[in-house]
């Protein structure tokens, strides 16, 4: 395999962002070959205590959010540590931030200052709502996020109460669109005015639920919580088999013809009611509830392998222990190995975005808390003489 390309490869990123959504977007640019320079505060990223999971005593969300970066802990509420962040920034390209609207421009870093330190500069603000609007003001995470935009209402089944997604969707879905808005405007050219990015997590919730929010833009229709369901088409879920549960796509393409003859019940295909898929989705229970008893017949492996040769979309309900054993996983590189500086390695997903016929990227792990001031800001052109100043200063959080 040929080496991974690293279109962003010189270009330097400086990132103000904390737990999910930010560290996401600045992974990204730094999977892509950009040269991130994570600015804690003092007290750490909260994300590092966010267990269980834990690796050091850090928690394994942070590893997870923060690999293939460099490290530098920043009293930004001092004099000198604004002085040092906008040095740091007067040589880079992009910024990313997740403070709350306001913040960054008390702290002396708001968009207007970076950019006459660096004309040219990408300035993306992450927040909960966004820089506008009455709630522009407000915190948010990850589930507050899921309730507000109408997610955690559609989460469950209907005799249940609300649920959310376990894994923080919306932060790491808004940390895609993030880094995209990065690329997009590191696109514009040279000397051309690059807008501040405004993302939210509640823009991107909403974006995220286009297809259910655009039906109840037309029709008016409350969507219902469905469990594993879709709401459009059927079957479309998850069934009970003899030792488990299996996910299944037979609506369209001849396939609920087909799945009915891989049960053995031919007949029910051109039933009154369940017909078409329209009629299915009318009379879900119904048509789940004779299914059901087929599917208990055989078990998981079985109905895999019978459904896959008659091109049925099917696949099992993995748990994260089947998911390491998937072969898929196993033999596409799937997940990356990262290694640590005391040689042991972390394993995380490995980057979502994949050039064909090449190698994984070589990472590295997240950085430690305090950093190395030194490393960082000799790469920015300070001199030894600066640096001590800087540390007799304390900005680095006591770092001598």
């Amino acid at each position: 395999m040929t080496p991974t390309p690293r279109p962003l490869e010189g270009k330097t990123v400086i990132d103000f962002t904390q737990i999910g959504a930010g560290p996401t977007c600045t992974m990204i640019l730094a999977d892509l070959g950009a040269r991130v320079v994570k600015i804690e505060p003092p007290g750490g990223d909260i994300g590092r205590t966010l267990g269980p999971g834990w690796i050091d005593g850090v928690a394994a969300l942070f590893h997870g959010f923060n690999r293939n970066k460099q490290g530098l802990t920043l009293d930004l509420k001092s004099e000198v540590g604004q002085e040092v962040a906008l040095r740091l920034i007067a040589d880079a390209d992009v910024v990313v931030e997740s403070m709350r609207p306001g913040v960054m421009d008390r702290l002396g870093l708001g968009e207007t200052t970076c950019k006459a330190a660096q004309p040219d500069l990408v300035y993306c603000s992450v927040s909960a709502y966004g820089q506008t609007g009455p709630y522009s003001r407000r915190a948010g995470v990850d589930g507050i996020m899921q309730a507000d935009s109408g997610l955690m209402s559609l989460i469950g089944f209907p005799e249940t109460g609300p649920a959310k997604v376990q894994t923080p969707i919306v932060d790491v879905f808004t940390g895609y669109v993030a880094a995209c808005g990065v690329l997009a405007s590191l696109m514009i050219r040279q000397g051309d005015e690059r807008p501040q990015l405004d993302i939210s997590l509640f823009r991107s919730a909403i974006a995220l639920q286009q297809a259910a929010i655009t039906s109840y833009l037309v029709d008016g229709e409350e969507p219902r919580k469905q469990g594993s369901a879709a709401p459009y088409s059927a079957p479309n879920e998850a069934f009970p088999t003899a030792d488990g549960w299996i996910m299944v796509a037979a609506y369209n393409g001849g396939r609920w013809e087909r799945l009915c003859d891989v049960l053995g019940c031919p007949e029910l295909a051109a039933a009154p009611g369940l017909a078409t898929s329209g009629e299915r989705v009318a009379n879900r229970q119904r048509m789940v509830a004779v299914l059901t008893e087929y599917f208990l017949r055989r078990t998981n492996a079985e109905w895999f392998e019978l459904l896959s040769e008659a091109d049925i979309l099917c696949a099992p309900v993995s748990t994260y222990g089947d998911l390491l054993r998937h072969p898929q996983v196993v033999q596409a590189d799937l997940l990356a190995q990262v290694p640590r500086s005391n040689g042991d390695t972390i394993m995380t997903p490995g980057p979502a975005i994949k050039f064909h016929g090449t190698e994984q990227p070589r990472m590295t792990a997240a950085p430690p808390r305090s950093g190395d001031p030194r490393e960082v800001l000799r790469q920015f052109g300070f001199s030894d003489e600066e640096i001590d100043a800087a540390i007799a200063s304390r900005c680095f959080g006591g770092v001598q």
